[in-house]
């Protein structure tokens, strides 16, 4: 009788691709591909790929801390805002407050839905099966639900925190009214806008190396400088200010919520992933077969000038 230990895991849910489908794994070394577009793509769809296979149980948490991680990006804002004020360039400096959160997401490896826009949607544009659809899906549902309970749990231990005086508190408030002051369509709006920015630090991240930090600092520092909207970190400001009772609980789920989750898909998936991968197409038909596992793999060859 067969070892049940030695049986392979049926259950588990495994991304359709062309390259599990011959046996081979997916090239990322940018000398064996036609161009650096392309290895960039390859590496995220790699990482996508892993992201869609992971248990559910594990986005779920990793979601939820990266939930719990954007309390930075509303504290730090929050703090600056209120000690800065009178300051020469306090505008630039208190947005910069926005970027703390991202960067313990992002090097804390934690599951931001944002991210997942452009990750974990590569690798369904590859081959875009009914089971890698539901894969993303599933994936995008269980890391929502995770940030937003995240952000939720923020929310509450601000609002009833004591320690912070009334400036503080006031610019806690200031800056969720400020993003309320839209319309939805502003919202939708920015929040594409917020997409296309995190698509494309993504997309640098591969090839920053140990300018990862810096990349992560600028793009999410312009886009607090562009007041764009953005679920996550968005979700933390409006849901204190339904804590604190200065808007109804209604108004989190529209105008906000509904608009901002459409736009910031639609800006990373629709218009960054997209055209990202659309790039890409003709650099693959340049590609030829791979030899079987086991074999040597073969080497791009540029052609001769």
């Amino acid at each position: 009788m067969q070892d049940k230990s030695s049986q392979p895991d049926d259950d588990r849910l495994q991304v359709d691709s062309k390259e599990r489908a011959r046996g081979s794994d997916i090239v990322v070394d940018e000398a064996n591909l036609p161009s650096r577009a392309m290895a960039t793509h390859e590496s995220i769809r790699q990482e996508g790929e892993k992201e869609l296979e992971r248990e559910p149980l594990a986005l779920f948490w990793s979601g939820v801390a990266a939930g719990l991680s954007m309390g930075a990006s509303f504290l730090a804002r929050g703090l600056f805002t209120r000690y800065l004020e009178g300051v020469p360039g306090h505008f630039l400096l208190e947005n910069l407050g926005y970027s703390f959160g991202f960067m313990i997401v992002i090097l804390a490896r934690q599951q931001l839905f944002t991210e997942n826009t452009v990750t974990a949607v590569l690798p369904v544009m590859q081959l875009p099966t009914r089971s890698n659809i539901l894969l993303l899906l599933r994936l995008w549902g269980v890391v929502l639900a995770g940030n937003l309970i995240g952000t939720l749990v923020v929310a509450f231990t601000f609002s009833v925190m004591p320690g912070f005086d009334a400036p503080t508190q006031e610019a806690f408030l200031t800056s969720g009214l400020e993003v309320m002051q839209k319309s939805p369509g502003e919202m939708l709006v920015s929040a594409m806008l917020a997409g296309w920015i995190i698509a494309t630090m993504v997309w640098m991240l591969p090839a920053a190396g140990s300018a990862k930090i810096v990349v992560i600092i600028l793009m999410t520092w312009l886009m607090a400088l562009s007041h764009t909207a953005h679920i996550v970190v968005g979700s933390v400001e409006i849901l204190y200010l339904a804590m604190r009772d200065v808007i109804p609980w209604h108004d989190f789920f529209w105008p906000f919520a509904l608009p901002t989750l459409a736009g910031n898909i639609l800006g990373g998936t629709f218009i960054f992933a997209l055209l990202s991968h659309v790039q890409i197409r003709n650099d693959r038909a340049a590609i030829p077969a791979r030899h079987p596992q086991g074999k040597e793999p073969w080497r791009f060859k540029k052609p001769q000038r």
